[in-house]
């Protein structure tokens, strides 16, 4: 494979996606020459240090194509007498048949101007996800005449559709993904099996390290030292942080606790309101997106970790969220429950607990 390589993402630098940016740092450190392309620009406040020591450039494609109308227009100019835009060009209409929507529209903009942008010297097309970064990867590559191959996680496999996930997989290299479920899944769909690879993601130990002092014992009946009790990640469905917050609300009242939560997202002003309906929203901390060091010092603090995640109407789920990880890592005991991958990392009994999804009973009694 090149060592040249464009990684399309759908945002960068993100908050959430440390995961993403340790990779493209590990590849840079391998010798490999990285071009970063992202479907939108950053919206987070903060970065993480590993952000700062990547050194490859970003191309920022279009969010939306009203937006940028000249620069679209300039690169179908130019692609359209490319010998293979015709018959991306009919990939694509075969797809906006099936799927007539307008992001479907913007992705073979974005990828236009990506195939019109792109430096001559890159050979190799990445996508992390399976959705619409890799729709992107999938329509500049058959417009420029480039190999791509893909990096799939969770709602990307779970919420795509399945016609979409077997006409990638028939045009990509190959796929890694990073959980043993996903990998069978998507095994199963692609025309040969070993087009799927099952690659766990690893944790950088030197960025976080595991605890210099034992972790002080506290069982929750001594009110001056409550159990700290964290949890981070976004606060989506599929998160469960209402099941979460009905399970600690049902703890027997002679338990002290104190819960804090890390990460933004849409649900914050309705899990306020129940929190406060049940009584417990002055044991809460809502610290909103933070700093992989903050995240960190927040782990050595804590005495367990919590994550209730489900399977949300959609079919989004988790897949072995990488906050499990991070966790373990810091000697956490952890409370999650089947709805993802997480019982490829957590063996009950030894380093957590695991439980059913949706199940307020099982949930609180794990967490007691």
């Amino acid at each position: 494979m090149s060592r040249t390589i464009a990684v399309i993402v759908k945002g960068y630098p993100r908050l959430s996606e440390t995961f993403i940016a340790e990779e493209l740092h590990g590849l840079e450190r391998c010798g490999f020459d990285i071009r970063i392309v992202s479907l939108r620009r950053p919206t987070d406040p903060a970065i993480h240090p590993v952000h700062r020591e990547i050194a490859a450039p970003v191309l920022y494609l279009p969010e939306y194509l009203h937006d940028a109308p000249a620069r679209t227009f300039r690169a179908w100019r130019a692609v359209r007498s490319l010998p293979s835009y015709g018959h991306a060009q009919a990939v694509w209409l075969a797809d906006l048949r099936r799927d007539p929507t307008r992001n479907r529209v913007r992705r073979f903009g974005q990828a236009i101007v990506l195939a019109h942008e792109l430096s001559t010297d890159v050979k190799h097309l990445h996508a992390q996800f399976l959705h619409t970064p890799a729709s992107v990867a999938r329509y500049a590559s058959l417009i420029r005449g480039l190999p791509w191959s893909c990096s799939a996680h969770a709602k990307d496999i779970w919420t795509s559709p399945e016609w979409e996930k077997r006409e990638k997989l028939r045009s990509l290299d190959w796929l890694v993904t990073c959980t043993r479920a996903g990998a069978e899944h998507l095994a199963a769909l692609a025309p040969e099996e070993s087009k799927v690879e099952l690659v766990y993601q690893g944790l950088d130990l030197a960025r976080v390290p595991p605890p210099c002092a034992p972790r002080p014992s506290g069982d929750g009946h001594d009110a001056a030292k409550p159990v700290r009790i964290l949890s981070v990640g976004r606060l989506v469905e599929k998160k469960g942080y209402g099941d979460l917050l009905a399970a600690l609300a049902a703890l027997p009242r002679d338990l002290h606790w104190r819960f804090v939560h890390v990460g933004g997202g849409p649900l914050l002003g309705t899990l306020k309101r129940q929190a406060a309906r049940d009584d417990i929203g002055g044991r809460i901390e809502w610290l909103g997106a933070q700093p992989r060091d903050e995240v960190l010092e927040q782990y050595r603090r804590s005495d367990l970790f919590a994550l209730a995640s489900r399977v949300s109407r959609d079919g989004d789920r988790d897949g072995l969220p990488n906050v499990l990880v991070e966790a373990a890592s810091q000697g956490l005991a952890c409370v999650t429950t089947t709805a993802g991958a997480a019982g490829e990392l957590i063996e009950p009994g030894v380093n957590g607990l695991l439980v059913a999804p949706g199940n307020l009973f099982e949930l609180r009694m794990a967490l007691e």
